[in-house]
C-alpha cells in the first residue's frame, strides 16, 4: 500500500513546516523566531510571510527561514505561505507573530497527534492571553513561560468548534487543497473558526490539548481600526453560516457578546480599545445584514 500524503509512515520523523504571517513587527518577530531555537523538537522549515521587506528586517538571513510576500491582510499572508510548502511536509503549523511557546510545545503537539490519527487539527492552551487588556511585552511573556513548570499533567485532547487562530497545528493530509477565504480581510476575524469548520466538513477532528501552553501576547500595534472590527464582529460570522463552516447559534453567540460588551464598555471604554468605534462598525454591519449583504471585505473600505 502507498504511504498517505501527508501521514509520516511509522517510524518517520514528522517533516514540519512552521507559519508566520506578518506585517509591521520586524522587531518583535526576530525575538519571537529566536525563541522557536529552544524547542525539544524544532522545526524543519520556517515560512515568513509578508507584505515588503521591512516586515522583516534581516530575518532573511536566519538559517532555515523562507520570507515569501504577497498582498497585505491575515488571510492572503496565510495562503500565500502555503502556497510555498514544499511537498513532503507531514505537519503545518500556524503561529501569530506575538505568540510564545513553551519549549515543549511542539512535541505536545505531536505527541497529541500520534495518539489519535483522527485529529487533523490541534490548538493548545494559552498561560495568558493579552487580546483580553493591554497586552504583554516580549519580556512579560517570557518571565510567564518561566514560571510554567514542566508538563506534568496527562495529555487530554477535548473536541472544540474551531482552533484559536494565534497557535493552531494541522496534519498536512487534512488541509490538502484548502484555503484560508480571502473575502475575512484585515485581521480576519473569524478566520480561524472557518478553516476549522473546514476540516471538520472534511470529517477530521479539531481539539483542544492541555499540555502545549504558550503566551499570546497580543501585541496592540498594527492592529485594525475599530469600526473596522467591529463590522467584522458582526458580518463574518454571519458569513460563516452561509459557509457552513459555522452553526447559526454559535454565531448569533459571537455577535451578541461582542455588541453587548462594546455597549456597555463604550460608556467608559478601556483606553487600549476604539469601543465607540467599534459600536458604529457593529451597527454598519447589522445594517448591511438586514438588507442581505454579507460582504466582510467590505471592512476594509470602512
Amino acid at each position: 500500500m502507498s504511504e498517505k500524503k501527508g501521514q509520516p509512515s511509522p517510524g518517520k520523523a514528522s517533516r514540519i513546516c512552521l507559519i508566520f504571517a506578518t506585517r509591521g513587527r520586524a522587531e518583535l518577530l526576530k525575538h519571537v523566531i529566536a525563541s522557536v531555537d529552544v524547542q525539544t523538537v524544532r522545526p524543519d522549515l520556517i515560512i515568513v510571510s509578508c507584505v515588503s521587506h521591512e516586515d522583516v528586517g534581516d530575518l532573511a538571513d536566519h538559517p532555515s527561514l523562507l520570507v515569501v510576500k504577497g498582498p497585505p491582510g491575515l488571510t492572503a499572508q496565510r495562503n500565500t505561505a502555503l502556497n510555498h510548502v514544499p511537498d513532503g511536509f507531514d505537519i503545518v503549523i500556524f503561529l501569530d507573530d506575538d505568540f510564545l511557546m513553551h519549549c515543549t510545545w511542539i512535541s505536545e503537539i505531536l505527541n497529541a497527534l500520534d495518539s489519535d490519527p483522527t485529529i487533523a487539527c490541534v490548538t493548545g492552551t494559552l498561560l495568558a492571553d493579552g487580546i483580553h487588556g493591554p497586552g504583554y511585552s516580549f519580556e512579560q511573556g517570557r518571565a510567564i513561560l518561566a514560571r510554567a513548570s514542566a508538563i506534568t499533567e496527562q495529555l487530554s485532547a477535548v473536541p472544540t468548534a474551531g482552533p484559536y487562530g494565534c497557535n493552531m497545528a494541522f496534519r498536512a493530509s487534512s488541509i490538502a487543497g484548502l484555503r484560508f477565504d480571502e473575502r475575512l480581510v484585515l485581521y480576519g476575524w473569524q478566520e480561524d473558526r472557518d478553516f476549522g469548520g473546514q476540516i471538520w466538513n472534511r470529517g477530521g477532528r479539531v481539539v483542544h490539548i492541555n499540555t502545549a501552553l504558550g503566551v499570546h501576547l497580543g501585541t496592540k500595534g498594527g492592529r485594525v481600526s475599530g469600526r473596522k472590527l467591529g463590522y467584522s464582529q458582526v458580518v463574518n460570522p454571519l458569513y460563516l453560516v452561509s459557509r457552513k463552516t459555522m452553526s447559526l447559534r454559535d454565531a448569533l453567540h459571537h455577535v451578541s457578546r461582542n455588541v453587548v460588551s462594546n455597549f456597555v464598555r463604550s460608556l467608559a471604554p478601556e483606553p487600549w480599545i476604539d469601543r465607540r468605534g467599534r459600536l458604529s462598525g457593529n451597527l454598519i454591519g447589522f445594517w448591511d445584514c438586514v438588507r442581505g449583504r454579507l460582504t466582510p471585505e467590505r471592512a476594509e473600505k470602512l
